[in-house]
């Protein structure tokens, strides 16, 4: 158990799917194993009660056609009987059904958790015991008659009352069992009266039936068993299949009321901070720019400057991350127009030349000039080309060389692809680098300024046009980055109109 807790604790989670679903299982096993213990046949009370509200079921639905046999028997019985010994017998038989119809339809009454099962088992086994009695006790019918086809008669009776015995009381196999004693032994009892060879083999032929019934009683309860097993496992995992869907709604909820309370988090503290943020900026560029006279001492302009440009890169990181968080909640709105990515590639490319020329680095262009206009947003557009270069520049060394290429998709489509010649990334720090608030390793030796945002923010920009992000690197070989655009975005150019076509023809001048 500890070692578990400390696996959690190294995680910081809770339980994985696996473990949860062995604690479930282990629940289960000793919650059956404590019920089977306490079972008078080895089984879980939930399968005692099953059992006995099918037998209770059975003895029901049979109660009718157990009634109009026994009156087919007692008016047959008629021919050699007197008619007062057959109807004291009829009322008999008819009482022990009746009796042990009462008993079930009570039990089916009861709550199942206030039914007492071994009690409850004791009066269905005697039931079954009074009812196979009254029934056994047609077999003096052949000691006061010497009619041979009356101990034929009375045989028929006992074989169709075993199979029915036993095929009702299948689900309580000791009330089967204990129900077939007293038919069996009345069979028996008529070898006392048998006479010839032929008698003794019918009589032993419907011993062996009744035996036979016993034996197909105890497979039947196996399969009720068995069947109400499999419901179980089943009733199990549709039981485990809402408990999880009700825990994933309830996950759902709780991220939602976490991403909207995130939400307006970081929309009031975007207010908070730009506000004063504003105020440092514009006093930190006046102080910067010696707007109202020389500084007494030249470090107060170097501090301004620190001041200012460190202002710059905070008001940089609101910006990303409210630009993430728009992303991932779905919230970020395209304003799409027709834009010239190679335009808008270059106009990027000037406004990164001052850094690049600071750390004297070339730019390579290839672009392809023939490329019609994209359906796109251009804010996202530039913001993608300016976090991709960005990272290029920051990460290539003084006197490297930076290739720009755009052009065409090989399914239609325009894309865009930005190569250094830096350090490169190794493969296992690619989804690190890709991940929210993520810097590789060389970022963090370098102590290159950052948030770890510019990449994830390029994706989902590439994402919500429906566009492809890739990115290949290898140490020692350079980083390049490539942004596909979908060919669905690309605004083929309409041919020219040809406008003399559609003038009216001009008449001749007259003459003068």
């Amino acid at each position: 158990m500890s070692e578990v807790t400390a696996q959690m604790v190294r995680r910081g989670r809770g339980p994985t799917a696996e473990e949860a679903a062995r604690r479930r299982q282990r629940a289960r096993d000793v919650r059956s194993a404590r019920e089977r213990l306490t079972s008078s046949i080895g089984l879980e009370r939930a399968f005692d009660y099953e059992l006995l509200r099918i037998f209770a079921h059975y003895r029901i639905g049979a109660f009718l056609p157990l009634t109009l046999f026994a009156l087919c028997v007692a008016a047959a019985s008629a021919v050699w009987l007197p008619l007062v010994w057959s109807a004291v017998w009829l009322c008999g038989v008819l009482g022990s059904i009746a009796a042990v119809a009462v008993f079930a339809r009570s039990f089916l009454r009861q709550a199942p958790d206030s039914v007492a099962l071994r009690g409850s088992r004791r009066r269905a086994v005697i039931g079954e015991v009074t009812q196979s009695t009254a029934w056994a006790l047609l077999a003096l019918l052949p000691f006061s008659v010497e009619a041979a086809n009356a101990q034929t008669f009375v045989l028929f009776v006992l074989v169709i009352v075993a199979a029915g015995t036993t095929m009702l009381a299948a689900t309580v196999p000791l009330a089967a069992g204990a129900g077939l004693v007293p038919l069996s032994l009345a069979t028996l009892g008529l070898l006392l009266v048998t006479r010839g060879f032929e008698s003794v083999m019918l009589v032993a032929m419907a011993v062996g039936a009744q035996l036979f019934f016993l034996v197909l009683s105890n497979h039947l309860f196996r399969s009720t068993v068995a069947a109400l097993q499999s419901r179980a496992e089943k009733d199990a995992i549709f039981g485990e299949l809402e408990q999880a869907k009700a825990n994933s709604d309830e996950a759902r909820r709780r991220a939602e009321e976490a991403n909207l309370a995130k939400s307006r988090f970081l929309a009031t503290m975007s207010h908070e901070l730009r506000t004063p943020l504003n105020a440092i900026l514009g006093f930190s560029e006046v102080m910067k720019n010696e707007v109202f006279g020389p500084h007494a001492s030249p470090s107060y302009q170097e501090y301004s400057t620190d001041i200012h440009e460190s202002g710059l890169h905070l008001l940089n990181l609101i910006n990303e991350i409210l630009d993430l968080s728009r992303i991932e909640a779905g919230r970020y709105e395209l304003n799409e127009e027709a834009v010239q990515l190679a335009y808008v590639v270059e106009e990027c490319r000037h406004m990164m030349g001052l850094r690049a020329r600071a750390k004297n680095q070339n730019f390579r262009e290839l672009v392809d000039p023939s490329l019609p206009r994209l359906w796109a947003d251009e804010r996202a557009v530039r913001q993608i080309v300016l976090n991709i270069l960005s990272n290029a520049i920051k990460f290539t060394p003084p006197g490297g060389e930076i290739t720009i290429k755009v052009g065409w998709t090989s399914s239609g489509g325009q894309y865009v692809s930005i190569k250094d010649t830096g350090p490169g990334i190794p493969e296992d720090e690619i989804p690190t680098v890709m991940s929210s608030f993520g810097r590789g390793s060389l970022a963090i030796k370098t102590a290159e300024q950052g948030s770890g945002l510019g990449l994830p923010i390029v994706k989902g920009l590439v994402d919500l046009h429906g566009g492809g992000f890739q990115l290949k690197s290898k140490p020692r070989e350079g980083t390049e980055v490539i942004v596909t655009f979908p060919a669905s975005r690309v605004m083929d150019a309409l041919p020219a109109v040809d406008v003399t076509e559609d003038k009216p023809p001009t008449r001749p001048a007259r003459a003068a």
